[in-house]
């Protein structure tokens, strides 16, 4: 990929997942006022939660960061012919590998129900429906794979608009399931799981022509032995640790709360959406477009294009990430209030997903980071070091969360709240440990020029925080959910300004945002 298209190609990805994400948003503010916070909504979330865990370790995650160096290389050094062919015999086994699992969790689905939310054997009818549940959801997994490798194709060659705004079938098809097909239903909530797997189907047609058009839509085949395949099985294997700490931490969240008090699961997945607003906003965007180009500089040996690559999306991850993670903690109960209470979702609620936002929230930037660290070892076919890490960090976090968690019940704080700053502790002894071995490697540090980067992203927040804080005395917490989203917006822009006056009054310009 050209250096001028990067930021480009980020801005195509940001502004299509941020039509996705704020949709989403209202997907949930549909499904918390419809549903509430309760025992039916939680035993959803972790049935959706597994086939969307599994997608991030096999499709999002492990796969494409597997697939698309060897798709690099192959563009790179062979013909369209040979893509093909490698496109076609990846596919095949794709497919045989996720339609063996999808059968083998439909069938066991009351044993995988017991594996992830052993919390929820206690309660009969929250056990039944979310194994019911389960064998719904599950197929979402099979179809969004597909997707998603259709995506990285696509994404290879330059096209990035189709993948980023797939999400938002399943947005659309979750909000339309909840207000207008679920009273035709028995148990309501089982309308979700229909929605769930429909969309999954819709996303991976939406990228067909898109690959027709790139001569690259070829019937899938099975070939064990094809050269490409192998390299991409071998690295896969280790990545599908490696790329997906983060959600495996989360799920690990989801395993401890379902031990905790009724209300926990959805408490932490309110607050976990709200932080990946702008982790997919920009984390994810810069992620998704930077390893096909340093992939490309890794094929020429390109050190020089490597680093500046990664030094660009650091900046672009700090300008972002630092101030994110502050307002996200600073305007917490007012951010569940204004988009969460309404309908079946109550004033403790609202209370106890801020709660667990703000003890989340300091781990955003190490997230992003994350985002973009990980994928310099992917570009270089390197799997087993982003594994070495992500087997510390998990241990980190389960020790974190046995700390944290102790910590709050001595002194009578909300448990769900422990383990949330768990996740985020660990996030940042993941994206630690990336830059300490990227360091030491010379494929990337922060030189001298961030000295004063990292003074004025410091001083612009703390100026955002100021403002933040004086808008918030206004704020009028009993009035109607228009008017307090009305006076979100102005408190968000308020800061948003603040931020950026004070950076630009600093020195910063925008022009140091661009590649090179």
């Amino acid at each position: 990929m050209a250096k001028s298209k990067l930021f480009r190609s980020t801005m195509v990805v940001s502004s299509m997942t941020m039509i996705s994400r704020i949709l989403g948003l209202v997907r949930d503010m549909v499904l918390m006022s419809v549903f509430g916070a309760g025992g039916l909504m939680d035993a959803f979330l972790v049935a959706f939660k597994i086939p969307n865990f599994l997608r991030r370790l096999f499709a999002e995650g492990a796969f494409s960061q597997a697939f698309v160096p060897v798709l690099s290389e192959y563009k790179e050094r062979f013909t369209l012919q040979e893509v093909q062919i490698l496109v076609s015999r990846t596919s095949g086994a794709l497919l045989l590998i996720l339609s063996m699992l999808t059968v083998v969790v439909m069938i066991a689905a009351p044993w995988v129900i017991t594996l992830f939310a052993p919390g929820f054997l206690d309660d009969d009818e929250k056990f039944t429906i979310a194994s019911d549940l389960l064998r719904l959801t599950f197929p979402y997994l099979l179809f969004i794979s597909m997707t998603a490798f259709a995506g990285s194709i696509l994404q290879s060659y330059g096209r990035f608009a189709a993948p980023a705004i797939a999400p938002v079938l399943l947005n659309l098809c979750m909000i339309a399931a909840a207000l207008f097909f679920a009273p035709m239903f028995a148990t309501p909530i089982m309308a979700l799981g229909y929605a769930v797997a429909i969309a999954g189907l819709l996303q991976f047609f939406i990228q067909l022509p898109q690959l027709y058009q790139q001569k690259l839509l070829v019937a899938p085949k099975m070939d064990r032995h094809h050269e490409g395949v192998r390299r991409i099985l071998k690295l896969m294997l280790p990545a599908i640790f490696g790329v997906s700490v983060t959600q495996i931490n989360l799920l690990l969240n989801t395993v401890l709360a379902s031990l905790m008090i009724t209300g926990s699961v959805s408490w932490l997945y309110a607050a976990e959406r709200l932080t990946e607003l702008p982790l997919g906003l920009i984390g994810v965007a810069i992620g998704t477009v930077i390893l096909p180009s340093l992939s490309i500089s890794e094929a020429k040996k390109d050190d020089v294009s490597f680093r500046k690559t990664i030094d660009w999306a650091a900046r672009l991850i700090i300008v972002v990430g630092m101030p994110a993670a502050i307002a996200l903690f600073v305007l917490a109960d007012v951010l569940m209030q204004t988009l969460f209470m309404r309908g079946e979702f109550v004033f403790n609620d609202a209370n106890m997903s801020g709660f667990a936002l703000r003890c989340m929230s300091g781990g955003i930037l190490g997230f992003m980071l994350i985002k973009i660290f990980a994928p310099a070892f992917f570009a270089r076919q390197d799997t087993k070091t982003p594994v070495k890490i992500g087997i510390i960090t998990v241990i980190a976090n389960m020790v974190f969360s046995l700390i944290f968690v102790t910590i709050f019940y001595y002194v009578k704080l909300p448990l769900h709240g422990g383990l949330a700053l768990a996740t985020s502790a660990a996030s940042f002894v993941n994206a630690g440990l990336l830059y300490y071995l990227l360091h030491k490697r010379n494929l990337f540090r922060f030189g001298g020029h961030w000295k004063k980067l990292f003074a004025q992203f410091f001083g612009a927040s703390l100026a955002m925080v100021a403002a933040l804080y004086l808008m918030l005395h206004y704020f009028p917490t009993h009035a109607s959910q228009w008017h307090r989203v009305f006076a979100l917006m102005i408190i968000c822009t308020g800061g948003a300004v603040a931020y950026g006056a004070v950076l630009l009054a600093s020195g910063f310009r925008p022009r140091q945002l661009k590649h090179g």
